[in-house]
C-alpha cells in the first residue's frame, strides 16, 4: 500500500487497524487526496471481492442491497433475489453523504448487524465484511449530512490531509510512472514485466484477528478507556474549556472502539500489552466523531480533534 500511496502511512495505519479490527471507516478529506485510491490499494492487496458504490442524489436502497426479481421460465414462476454491490468484502461507499436518508438507513443494518433484509428475508453477509466511506467536507451542495446514529457506527473517522511539498513530487513521478506503465508494451520495449506480489489471504486476516483478542488489557487501561470517554460526558468536571466546548458526548461505543483498536494499535507495534500510548494514539480518530460541539465552539473555530487533545491531557494516565 505505500508504494501505491506516498506518504499518508498514518492514513495507511488507521485502515489496516479498521480491517483488523472488524470495522467501518469513515475517510475524509479534500478532493484528490487519495481517498478512493487508498481503499483500492488496501482491497487489491488482499484476496477479497471489492465493489464500489457511487452515492449520489437519485441512489435507491435497492441499488445497494439488491432486490427480489421475478423469474419464469420451465412452467414456473418465481422472485429470486438479486444481490447488490452491498455483498462484498469490502465495501467502497464513495461520496457517503450524497444519498438519502433512505439510502443511509439501508446501510444501518449491514454495517452494524452484518446482513440484509429485503422482502422480509435475511442475507447474511460474509465473514469479512467491512465499509470504507468517504466524504468531501467542503463541497456541500447536494449532500446529506450523516445522521449522529449512522455516524457512531463508524469505528474510526479518519482524515486525510496535504502532504508535504517531498511527498508530493513523489506523486508526480509515481503517476507519471504508472501512465508509462499503462500506455506502454513492456515486451516490446524489452523489459520485464513486474512480478505481482500475491495478495494476503482472507485466513491471515482472521488469524491476526485471533492473536489480536489475546492481547492483554490491564484494568487500568480498562478505566483509562472509560474514563476518557466519560470526560466528554461530564465536560464541567474537566475544566472551563472543555464544559464550553461540548454538548454531547461520545456513546459506550466509544469506549469499545477505543479497546478494539488499541488492542490493535499494539499488535502491530509488536506487543502483548495495550499502553496508554496505544490508547492515545488512535483516541482522536475514535472520538472526533462522536461528539457535538457547541456553537460556542464552533463560533471560536474549536475543532473536534482540539476537543480531544484536551480531553487526552485532563484525563489522568493509570
Amino acid at each position: 500500500m505505500g508504494e501505491a500511496i506516498i506518504g499518508q502511512h498514518d492514513v495507511i495505519e488507521r485502515l489496516i487497524i479498521g480491517l483488523l479490527a472488524n470495522g467501518n471507516l469513515l475517510v475524509e478529506g479534500l478532493p484528490g487526496l487519495a481517498k478512493t485510491r487508498a481503499i483500492k490499494a488496501l482491497a487489491k492487496n488482499l484476496a477479497c471481492d471489492f465493489s464500489r458504490i457511487q452515492f449520489t442524489p437519485d441512489l435507491l436502497p435497492s441499488d445497494v442491497t439488491g432486490t427480489e426479481v421475478y423469474h419464469q421460465g420451465e412452467g414456473r414462476a418465481e422472485f429470486r433475489f438479486e444481490p447488490g454491490p452491498i455483498f462484498a468484502n469490502i465495501v467502497l461507499a464513495d461520496e457517503i453523504n450524497r444519498a438519502p436518508a433512505k439510502v443511509q438507513a439501508a446501510l444501518l443494518e449491514a454495517m452494524e448487524e452484518r446482513q440484509v433484509t429485503v422482502a422480509g428475508n435475511t442475507h447474511l453477509l460474509a465473514p469479512l465484511f467491512m465499509v470504507m466511506a468517504t466524504q468531501n467536507p467542503i463541497e456541500q451542495e447536494g449532500t446529506y449530512p450523516l445522521p449522529e446514529a449512522q455516524m457512531d457506527r463508524f469505528l474510526m473517522h479518519v482524515m486525510i490531509t496535504y502532504p508535504p511539498v517531498t511527498d508530493e513530487v513523489e506523486v508526480i513521478r509515481l503517476v507519471r510512472a504508472e501512465e508509462i506503465a499503462a500506455g506502454a508494451d513492456a515486451d516490446a520495449a524489452g523489459t520485464a514485466a513486474r512480478p505481482q506480489r500475491e495478495p494476503v489471504p482472507q485466513e491471515a486476516v482472521f488469524a491476526a484477528r485471533r492473536e489480536i483478542g489475546a492481547i492483554e488489557v490491564a484494568p487500568a487501561m480498562e478505566r483509562y478507556m472509560a474514563d476518557l470517554v466519560n470526560a466528554t460526558r461530564v465536560p464541567a468536571e474537566f475544566g472551563d474549556d472543555l464544559k464550553r466546548w461540548i454538548e454531547v458526548g461520545a456513546s459506550p461505543r466509544a469506549s469499545l472502539a477505543l479497546d478494539r483498536c488499541g488492542r490493535t494499535h499494539a499488535w502491530l507495534k509488536g506487543r502483548d500489552y495495550v499502553d496508554p500510548l496505544d490508547v492515545r494514539a488512535i483516541a482522536p480518530d475514535v472520538m472526533r466523531h462522536r461528539i457535538k460541539l457547541t456553537y460556542e465552539a464552533q463560533g471560536e473555530g474549536v475543532t473536534p480533534d482540539a476537543v480531544v487533545a484536551e480531553v487526552i491531557r485532563q484525563v489522568a494516565l493509570p
